[in-house]
C-alpha cells in the first residue's frame, strides 16, 4: 500500500466518500465534476476497504492467539 493511501483515517476517508455520495445522488453537478468525483470516490473506497482489511486481519490473528 502506498503512503498516500494511509494519510487518511477510516473515518476521514469514510466521511469524505458519504459527502461525495450526496453530490453525486443529488445530481447538481456537470458531468466532468460527476467524474472526477466518482473516481475520488473509488479511491477513498479503497482507501476504507484498506483499513477495514488491516483490522480484519488484526482481529484474526488475535483470535489465533487467544485459541492456541
Amino acid at each position: 500500500m502506498s503512503a498516500k493511501k494511509t494519510e487518511l483515517s477510516y473515518e476521514e476517508a469514510r466521511d469524505q466518500l458519504v459527502e461525495i455520495v450526496r453530490k453525486l445522488e443529488a445530481g447538481s453537478v456537470p458531468l466532468s465534476e460527476s467524474m472526477a468525483l466518482w473516481e475520488r470516490g473509488e479511491e477513498l473506497a479503497g482507501i476504507c476497504q484498506t483499513w477495514l482489511d488491516g483490522a480484519k486481519a488484526k482481529i484474526d490473528a488475535a483470535r489465533s492467539t487467544a485459541e492456541s
